[in-house]
């Protein structure tokens, strides 16, 4: 039980005063105009005004409540290296225990785990989230047991009691760390990007020779070997070997006495892109499609296009002599001789001999094929004459051989079986719908791909690999009816761009390729093929276990499957002849950046309510009470603040002075005063 007394005015406590200042002028200006019963008139008006406080006295019925400590234990990543766990589990359980022992005192034990999408160590969302649940005016303190390397020390929180850290780790820990900066996501092929690499060693690192083996490997092709000096930034030239993907890691040895080495690597990911796409467009007899591969071409701002067209052919006699015609000689020999291994791809588009580009030129644009060039030739009726292109040396390479028939009828062209699952031509918008073409050559004996057909199933689009080259063959000159719309038109942008980026070796335009993405730890998997079947995939990881995984048919080509990848690093992807290599995940997770233990970053937090550190290495602290606003940490201790709250169970008010009584006493006061000046 506890009393008091209490009031609830009457009135305004500004109309009290008020009140309270005529009276005691009126009672000072009595005494001064010699008035006997001035006393009592001020009494009156005292206890009046004393009524209009409305004076209780109150009993209230309380129960004591307990103080409310929380101790939260850090079983994040960076807490299982070295014997931190142990140190952790061991500290905790002490700390229990003194609190059990403590009067009036209850625990909360709460347990703080490692953030998803690799967020680290998030206490003080924690310590948030708790508070919530409990009212604040019971706790009287805060406990910690980590390793120091919190993660969201700016969150703002208004804590109601001092907070201390219990820090596992030792003195003696050291670590080594690899780090990689400014890495783009893409880098154009052939051209060098600098990274910024850094090995640092941190902690109580050994004395050593000041160097590191660092060992980078591309794709996952063995790696190359370099020493570097430690604690310095290394400026590193890198050049992308190919388009698409290409996965770089960066790795340094573990040292037997470090605390890990899941910080040794650095995994990067870089899309390789073409700066510019050099193409030779080799034009003979015009036609009505002329300008179909020239628009094409230049509708596209990445592709530097050279044009090559005869204007006047040799049969062409009109007398002019030729050193008065007004044409710039075109450097042909620098063209076909010097530089032709500066294109990326080479056009004919309806070309045949007339004895302008010597045979030597054109056995130079085979040798061209051969050394991972690439050709497309665009037939017309001249590929069926005895000046075809294939009666030259280029013929070596071509992947079918003309027939000398023309097949002047109308067809609609149709993806063939294979076509249906090559990427050039799979998915082709509105197949079935395309208008006709009128001409065809007959062509026989096709090498490679035959992915559209025409006139009574023969080969019309016809793809080949000439040993690292690439070459194609399209029987006909009328793609250009499907640009005007001829009987509805068809694809014919979006067909010759897939050619063409196919005859550039664009990754997405791999028949046969392996590919994977990555969403956190889930991969998606995407194996592209012109077979019907593909064997299991087989997947190795960081750590050298594999995994077989079946792939699942979605479209005709594409089979696919998705994979939980139960750790985060590289992994090694294999199907049939097929190889991929992705990461998942960071290479050195958030919780591993930073690994030795420190109270640093919780220091603002720690001094907002005064409270400290303790290594667990030099012994568990005491716990001990200290007053509000007094130093809660000191040598071997660490303080708690008592609460003293408590629960209201029930509240009793009694009025001092009740309306009877006041006007009673007033009353008699007044009536009083009146007679003691009456008598005078």
């Amino acid at each position: 039980m506890t009393h008091s007394i209490v009031f609830d005015p009457l009135l305004p406590m500004v109309l009290l005063i008020i009140l309270a200042g005529i009276a005691a002028a009126a009672t000072v200006l009595a005494a001064l105009r010699g008035l006997k019963g001035w006393a009592l008139r001020g009494l009156a008006a005292l206890i009046v005004l004393a009524a209009l406080m409305g004076p209780s006295f109150q009993v209230e019925d309380r129960a004591p409540l307990t103080d409310i400590v929380m101790l939260f234990e850090d079983k994040s990543a960076s807490q299982r290296l070295g014997d931190r766990e142990e140190q952790s589990s061991r500290a905790a359980d002490a700390l229990a225990e003194q609190i059990a022992a403590r009067p009036n005192t209850e625990l909360r034990r709460i347990t703080v785990p490692d953030s998803p999408d690799d967020a680290g160590t998030r206490l003080m969302t924690s310590v948030a989230d708790a508070l919530a649940e409990e009212p604040r005016a019971r706790i009287s303190g805060l406990l910690a047991v980590s390793d120091g390397r919190i993660h969201d020390t700016d969150l703002a929180l208004d804590l109601p009691a001092p907070m201390h850290l219990i820090l596992t780790g030792k003195e003696d820990d050291w670590d080594r760390r690899l780090s990689v900066r400014n890495a783009p996501a893409f880098a154009i092929i052939g051209e060098p990007v600098t990274l910024t690499l850094r090995i640092d060693d941190m902690g109580a690192a050994p004395q050593g020779t000041g160097l590191a083996q660092l060992d980078i490997s591309v794709d996952g092709e063995p790696p190359q070997s370099f020493d570097i000096p430690i604690g310095q930034d290394i400026e590193l030239p890198v050049t992308l070997p190919h388009g698409g993907r290409n996965v770089i890691q960066f790795t340094t040895p573990g040292v037997e006495s470090e605390l890990t080495d899941r910080n040794n690597a650095a995994l990067i990911q870089m899309n390789g892109v073409r700066d510019r796409l050099r193409v030779l467009l080799v034009s003979g007899e015009p036609h009505p499609g002329g300008r179909t591969w020239r628009n094409l071409l230049k509708s596209d701002s990445s592709v530097d296009l050279v044009h090559f067209t005869i204007l006047r052919p040799p049969e062409k006699q009109d007398g002019v002599p030729v050193d008065e015609l007004s044409l710039i000689a075109f450097p042909t020999r620098e063209l076909f001789m010097d530089k032709i291994a500066d294109f990326d791809l080479i056009i004919f588009d309806r070309y045949k001999r007339r004895g302008i580009l010597p045979a030597l030129y054109l056995q130079n644009v085979a040798d061209y094929v051969r050394q991972g060039g690439a050709v497309l030739v665009a037939a017309g009726p001249d590929f069926a004459s005895a000046d075809s292109l294939y009666r030259s040396p280029l013929g070596d390479v071509l992947p079918a051989t003309p027939t000398a028939r023309v097949l002047a009828e109308p067809y609609l062209p149709r993806v063939s079986d294979i076509g249906e699952r090559h990427p050039v031509t799979a998915g082709l918008p509105n197949n079935g719908d395309w208008g006709r073409w009128l001409r065809q050559i007959d062509v026989t004996n096709p090498a490679g791909a035959v992915l559209l057909e025409g006139v009574d199933d023969r080969p019309l689009l016809i793809l080949d690999r000439v040993e690292q080259g690439r070459v194609a063959l399209l029987a006909s000159d009328h793609a250009w009816l499907w640009s005007r719309g001829y009987e509805g038109g068809g694809p014919q942008l979006e067909l010759l761009r897939r050619l063409a980026h196919w005859m550039m070796e664009e990754p997405e335009l791999e028949e046969e390729a392996l590919t994977a993405t990555a969403e956190g730890q889930t991969m998606q998997i995407v194996r592209r093929t012109l077979k019907d079947s593909v064997p299991p995939l087989t997947i190795t990881g960081p750590d050298g276990s594999t995994t077989e995984l079946e792939l699942s048919p979605t479209d005709p080509g594409l089979f696919t499957a998705t994979f939980q990848g139960p750790e985060i690093g590289l992994y090694r992807l294999e199907n049939g002849d097929q190889t991929a290599v992705i990461g998942l995940g960071p290479a050195a997770p958030r919780e591993f950046v930073e690994t030795i233990a420190s109270a640093d970053a919780m220091e603002p937090i720690l001094n907002a309510q005064r409270g400290g550190s303790a290594r667990v290495e030099d012994g568990l602290p005491r716990l001990r009470n200290v007053r509000p606003g007094r130093p809660a940490a000191g040598r071997g201790w660490l303080g708690l603040t008592p609460r003293a709250a408590y629960e209201t169970r029930d509240v009793t008010q009694t009025p001092l002075l009740p309306g009877w009584l006041v006007l009673l006493l007033s009353a008699g006061l007044i009536i009083a005063a009146w007679l003691r000046e009456g008598r005078r």
